[in-house]
């Protein structure tokens, strides 16, 4: 995926694939650089879905995003999983893949969401043999994308960021950085969002996702934002999308994820331009 960026040298700008959304992506298919499909729904798929998510992909460049490896866990992934997403990437003509630094099951027990794991020197070692594991046998490296959380995770030693470099540095993974999840991590928690952006490993950032959330109560009267996929992307997210292309020069991609409430193409085409715009606009101020 961060290799077909590079050898393209632009910024590419697209949406997630969801079934509701399919008629006005390819309605738009002009505006639209590229699209991210969720893995796990074609892990079943017959021969007709296969062929038609291969038709797809000759139109717009597509790669895909998993949900459930788990592979930020001291457990190993199991070969099976890795096996069934390396058959997706090959039928689908996919560019490349990505998931989260999470983990979604633990002693046979399926949690049902991305958890962030404690934040230990044992979590990044697991990591990275799960990522090189993974390399191996789906034949690319994924780009590994940073996840919300509403607690610090228990018996965490390490920050966010230094956690998270300390994986992709130990791997050579490229980042895909969700600058939502990283704005919420940020409030939640008291940290400023341009500080904590700046200390993660931008280098190595390929693609950005872009999400909206909304603000929820939380314990002693606190607030907490929640990051659902329902709603637009916030003008502070844009901003750190503007921000980012001072600080990483290097060709970016933009999904912009929308899991609900899903509003007409038009509203989602010109957050695209808004994505653009944010962009472009740090790339100017670097020149």
């Amino acid at each position: 995926m961060a290799g077909a960026e590079a050898a393209e040298g632009r910024d590419r700008f697209g949406l997630g694939w969801r079934p509701e959304l399919a008629a006005g992506i390819l309605a738009h298919l002009d505006r639209i650089d590229v699209i991210e499909v969720i893995a796990e729904d074609y892990f079943e798929a017959g021969r007709a879905d296969l062929r038609a998510l291969r038709t797809l992909a000759a139109q717009v460049s597509m790669v895909l995003h998993g949900t459930s490896l788990g592979l930020a866990s001291t457990v190993p992934v199991a070969p099976k999983r890795l096996d069934r997403l390396a058959r997706l990437v090959e039928a689908s003509d996919a560019e490349g893949w990505s998931e989260h630094l999470a983990f979604v099951r633990g002693g046979g027990i399926e949690i049902g969401h991305l958890a962030a794991p404690p934040r230990t020197e044992a979590s990044i070692e697991g990591a990275c043999r799960n990522i090189e594991c993974a390399t191996r046998i789906i034949g690319c490296a994924p780009l590994v994308e940073n996840i919300a959380t509403l607690v610090v995770p228990p018996a965490s030693r390490l920050d966010e960021a230094e956690w998270t470099r300390r994986i992709v540095c130990g791997t050579g993974a490229g980042l895909l950085l969700d600058l939502h999840n990283l704005y919420a991590n940020a409030v939640n928690f008291g940290d400023d969002p341009h500080t904590l952006l700046r200390r993660f490993p931008l280098e190595q950032v390929a693609a950005v996702h872009l999400a909206g959330g909304r603000w929820i109560d939380g314990p002693n009267g606190a607030r907490r934002l929640l990051d659902d996929h329902l709603h637009d992307v916030p003008s502070a997210v844009f901003e750190l999308l503007c921000e980012l292309g001072c600080l990483a020069p290097q060709p970016l991609t933009v999904i912009i994820e929308r899991d609900g409430r899903f509003p007409p193409i038009a509203r989602l085409l010109e957050q695209l331009d808004l994505a653009r715009t944010a962009l472009a606009a740090g790339r100017t101020s670097v020149r």
